[in-house]
């Protein structure tokens, strides 16, 4: 199986709900996964009613098309994790350039100024190394790999990126994050957790003989089945934990602040989730018939306890998921089983 390991474009570090990447199902929480977070602060609208309001459009990544709200008078871009714009991007420094945002008291206009921080490789507008420049519309910024473009769009406009960027990070079919997004999601995680010393872990899932399900009621039926797993491996996950679909009936999920013996027990609900819903061979609205059933296995592995590289820890698990495909599928495998044995009672998880 091969993953996609560029490293682009990811927002700070959030702590609860589905921290920008969970697959969204309402119009709210799809505008969510479009902004970055941002330290405390004013916030323009608070300048001026301009329907039109300034924004990074990622260029490059997993972001592409996405604006990046400038809603503060200061927002940070760099490798920092307390950047407001996090780059993982060893070419960008930990504080590499800011952007400072306000109003003419004269013109009523917006001003947006971008400041190069004593980078190592410098920041680039249209081409140019500056210092500090005065931004205009449709300006280019090179930050390391990471190339934007800054926009003032309107709510149209913004609308129209922030429906590019969900068409990119999920999987149309079953609404949980695309490869791309997870592999993103992932690196961030790995990145939070060294920063604090937190525990996650990854899942590895793999639908049991999935094949035999399109032969006997054909690819609607099994395009449908996939839809509902999608429904099913999020509902057995909590909020703040990241699922997506890797392609065909290969799934995966990282679960936050989570150490082995709590992805084994998240792992468990979703199996048994999974065993007991009842999927229909016909198509919706019609006489169900007799339902068939669909199992799936899966494999752990944790971080730190197994490696700390993200990219490291999906082949683990990945190995550990087709343990159990040999062992008998519908089964959990730990990478490394002595590891997740305990008798301890399970420490409570933060969002």
């Amino acid at each position: 199986m091969l993953y996609d390991t560029t490293i682009d474009l990811v927002g700070r570090n959030q702590e609860s709900g589905y921290r920008q990447t969970e697959a969204m199902t309402s119009s709210n929480r799809d505008n969510e996964s479009a902004k970055t977070e941002l330290r405390d602060g004013f916030k323009i609208t608070d300048l001026s009613s301009s329907e039109r309001r300034p924004v990074l459009v990622s260029l490059k990544g997993e972001l592409i098309g996405t604006p990046i709200p400038l809603e503060r008078n200061e927002v940070i871009l760099g490798r920092a994790f307390e950047a407001d714009v996090r780059l993982n991007d060893s070419k960008a420094s930990r504080l590499h350039a800011r952007i400072n945002v306000e109003v003419d008291n004269s013109s009523g206009e917006i001003v947006a100024k971008i400041t190069d921080l004593g980078s190592t490789n410098g920041t680039l507008v249209n081409g140019h190394l500056v210092t500090e420049a005065v931004l205009s519309d449709g300006d280019k910024i090179i930050i390391g790999n990471h190339l934007f473009r800054f926009d003032m769009l309107d709510e149209i406009d913004r609308e129209f990126q922030q429906q590019i960027h969900r068409l990119l990070a999920h999987d149309e079919l079953t609404g949980l994050l695309s490869s791309k997004s997870f592999f993103s999601e992932l690196r961030r995680e790995a990145g939070r957790a060294a920063e604090e010393a937190r525990p996650f872990c990854v899942l590895m899932m793999d639908v049991d003989h999935f094949k035999e399900v399109n032969d006997a009621y054909g690819h609607l039926v099994g395009s449908r089945a996939l839809e509902e797993m999608g429904v099913i491996i999020k509902g057995a996950l909590r909020s703040g934990d990241v699922a997506a679909r890797l392609g065909g009936d290969e799934f995966a999920s990282f679960l936050l602040d989570a150490d082995y013996a709590q992805g084994l027990v998240a792992a468990e609900r979703v199996r048994r989730a999974m065993e007991q819903h009842p999927f229909s061979p016909t198509r919706e609205g019609s006489d169900p018939g007799k339902g068939f059933r669909i199992t799936i296995s899966i494999g752990v592995a944790a971080y730190p306890d197994d490696a700390t590289d993200p990219i490291q820890l999906v082949e683990l698990a990945d190995s550990a998921l087709y343990r159990a495909k040999r062992t008998g599928r519908n089964l959990i495998c730990a990478y490394r089983p002595s590891l997740a044995a305990t008798e301890k009672p399970l420490r409570p998880r933060r969002d």
